[in-house]
């Protein structure tokens, strides 16, 4: 198998991969960009972005994505097709392989991989995607201003986004699998204060109607065995989301949840060399433009690793 080398390899193709590329092959790195399994991220699956500036009209998530790639294309980034199956970090510089088969030999590397938002898996849910189905209040509440919408959860993920959604549409309604909520104290007084939302204990959610836009869920009450019909025209599912990133677990420190730690300030993992920006590492905002930033942050911290050990080596010649 031969070895090819890089100065910059990056892996994930969101936001935050691209606006790393972009700046990286601006500074002269030559990154190299392996888009991974769904290319351009999740935002891919969105239809309208109304909330990233320079779009004052909005355009859809995947229009946006090709217009970062095509700012990448640009600064000659070098941008693939391919997922990363494995990396060894134990030395410098790093491997990593894509596909199985091929190998890369890289001085940095960003990772941009990104966070999965769960599922339930409910009949309509893929369908009705991007078309009043959400795992994001922040990102599509907007578009249901004054309407009636449902969200599932009952930890702080999911009273945060019943709470948003509380100041924009008439009526919110919060599905609980159980009789209590999972959330911080504070958080459910500050939704149960809210005239707007109305509690469905022991209630799950078993289909979503509507074919080309959500006109309703059925729920079930699983103590009684009762079902009824909301007739709301946004779901938003917020039972968390999962990082990325278990490719990496082996080399780079995370929290308990799978996202990828980095040194306060910085996009430094615990390995030097390697980076990461976007949802790998935010569990907190998960928004496009804050994985944008991080990802600016990546290429720029990349850059001064790679001064500063040039630097070491002319010292040792």
């Amino acid at each position: 198998m031969s070895i090819e080398k890089v100065e910059c390899l990056i892996i994930g193709s969101g936001p935050a991969g691209y606006t790393a590329a972009i700046y990286a092959a601006r500074a002269g790195m030559k990154p190299v960009l392996y888009q991974g399994g769904q290319p351009g991220g999740q935002l891919t699956t969105t239809t309208d972005v109304e909330n990233y500036p320079g779009y004052p009209l909005g355009i859809g998530g995947p229009e946006m994505m090709q217009d970062f790639e095509k700012q990448a294309l640009r600064f000659e980034a070098d941008i693939r097709y391919g997922m990363v199956t494995s990396v060894h970090f134990s030395g410098y510089p790093h491997r990593v392989v894509v596909d199985g088969k091929k190998e890369i030999e890289a001085r940095t590397v960003l990772i941009a991989t990104g966070a999965s938002a769960k599922w339930l898996g409910l009949p309509g849910e893929d369908r009705l995607n991007g078309k009043g189905v959400s795992a994001c209040a922040v990102c599509d509440g907007f578009f249901f201003r004054k309407q009636e919408v449902a969200v599932v959860g009952g930890g702080d993920t999911a009273l945060e986004e019943a709470s948003y959604l509380a100041k924009l549409c008439s009526k919110v309604y919060l599905l609980v699998r159980r009789d209590e909520l999972r959330a911080s104290k504070i958080m459910q007084r500050r939704l149960l204060s809210l005239e707007n939302v109305e509690v469905l204990w022991n209630t799950e959610a078993v289909e979503l109607l509507g074919e080309d836009v959500l006109e309703g869920v059925v729920v079930r009450n699983n103590v009684t065995e009762t079902q009824q019909t909301l007739a709301v025209t946004g779901f938003f599912v917020a039972i968390g989301h999962k990082p990325n990133t278990e490719v990496f677990s082996e080399y780079l420190e995370m929290d308990d949840h799978g996202y990828i730690k980095t040194i306060p300030g910085s996009t430094k993992t615990n390995v030097e060399g390697v980076f990461a920006c976007g949802d790998a590492q935010d569990n907190v905002y998960r928004q496009a433009i804050t994985a944008a930033g991080t990802g600016c942050m990546a290429a720029l911290d990349a850059e001064r690793f790679l001064v500063v050990k040039e630097a070491e080596m002319l010292d040792q010649v």
